[in-house]
């Protein structure tokens, strides 16, 4: 493929799925409420409980800058047209990906300014973005979400081409190459402590309105290769035998850390995720989804999400149910009943995550050349009580229309 992207990546992982995831505080300006957003027909915002959204991917400029060379205005010009996007489709919220490669969209003191911002990792771009993005988005009443990527260094894995003060290259024990990319390693309780100081900068700093991980956590199984963190075992693995179990409790520990951390350092601002939609199928285990893929979240990624939700660790889980309705390894009917089974009874707010881009797409089945799919998506999930929301990957997708899927969308459920 021409770029690598998060779908990409997810897709690429499936196996039989195959076919089927910031220097000055924002002004006081920027805290303007939401509900002040005025909507394309001039109705009022959706309720909160209403969340519609879309992520804007940062990572190998997916979405926004459009270049690696722009200048301020250029990309700030970019930036607010997404954001009017967003406010043309009556949408409430956006996700932006502001840390995608252990870099940073802000003049953070721990990791280097981002090499998607101006080719070169660690090279100041002259402006700060998150701090524009906040402000911009609460100016037209849209909640802004600040996007992590918790463990992902870089997508190569070479540390000689990271800047010069990039941790890894202070620190070359922090990370592990795996699959042609760099990862810091989970296991290590002083990477742990340390990313979610790096994020937890950012939340301090900025007027956003939420802390949002993706659904990298381990990385997605590469075949024929180990993801090499036996030392980090066994020196830190304490009491467990079983590796899966060490490593999932590795994610555990920082996803209770962070949402405690977000909690003390911005009362009130909500914590989540955007999961794998298979935690585990059926046939693995009787808890998980009828669902017959081959990546697992809790088995693969080491990532126990069900178990976040029933616990209430997070405040919001937003799954990537990026198949059809009636897909046979994986349907999306299928996918919301289970988790919205999962979120009854929590605290946690269930939206799903919605795969806008591969409507049009000839590699996609069927039903994905057909403009009212995802229109059918919201009706389905309407029925669904505990589903108060839905979010679209990704941003491009949102402002192409492709088919016209997005204004289905909006003139049979955004309109209003």
């Amino acid at each position: 493929m021409a770029r690598i992207t998060r779908r990409g990546l997810a897709v690429a992982a499936l196996g039989t799925l195959a076919g089927a995831l910031t220097l000055n505080q924002a002004s006081a300006s920027s805290s303007a409420s939401p509900s002040a957003k005025r909507s394309r027909n001039g109705a009022g915002a959706a309720g909160p409980t209403d969340v519609r959204g879309m992520w804007i991917a940062t990572v190998a400029n997916i979405d926004w800058p459009g270049g690696r060379d722009l200048a301020p205005e250029e990309s700030q010009a970019e930036l607010a047209g997404l954001l009017d996007a967003a406010v043309d489709w009556n949408l409430t919220t956006v996700f932006l990906q502001v840390r995608p490669t252990a870099d940073a969209f802000w003049p953070s003191p721990h990791e280097p300014w981002s090499e998607w911002l101006t080719g070169t990792q660690g090279r100041d771009p002259g402006w700060d973005p998150l701090d524009f993005a906040v402000r911009e988005a609460h100016e037209r009443g849209l909640e802004l979400h600040a996007w992590f990527n918790p463990y992902r260094v870089a997508q190569h894995d070479d540390p000689a081409r990271l800047a010069d003060d990039h941790p890894v290259r202070v620190h070359p024990e922090w990370a592990v190459a795996y699959g042609g990319q760099l990862y810091y390693n989970p296991g290590l309780p002083e990477v742990r402590a340390f990313v979610q100081d790096a994020m937890i900068d950012a939340v301090e700093r900025y007027e956003i309105d939420g802390v949002h991980w993706d659904d990298y956590f381990y990385p997605y199984p590469v075949a024929g290769e180990e993801f090499d963190d036996a030392d980090a075992f066994r020196e830190h693995g304490g009491d467990f035998g079983d590796l899966g179990d060490w490593r999932r409790n590795n994610i555990d520990l920082l996803v209770r850390e962070m949402r405690e951390r977000v909690a003390t350092a911005r009362p009130g601002i909500p914590f989540g995720v955007s999961p794998f939609a298979v935690w585990r199928n059926k046939s693995t285990d009787p808890l998980g989804s009828d669902t017959r893929g081959g990546v697992q979240t809790y088995d693969d990624l080491y990532a126990d999400v069900r178990t976040w939700v029933r616990e209430n660790w997070i405040d919001y889980v937003i799954p990537q149910v990026y198949w059809n309705i009636g897909y046979e390894v994986a349907d999306y009917a299928v996918l919301v009943d289970w988790w919205s089974d999962v979120a009854e009874g929590t605290d946690v707010a269930l939206w799903i995550g919605e795969a806008i881009y591969k409507v049009g797409d000839p590699a996609q089945p069927e039903a994905w050349q057909d403009a009212g799919e995802l229109s059918r998506h919201l009706t389905l999930c309407a029925d669904h009580p505990q589903v108060s929301g839905n979010v679209f990957y990704s941003a491009s997708q949102v402002v192409s229309d492709p088919l016209g899927a997005m204004t289905r969308v909006f003139e049979d459920h955004y309109r209003g």
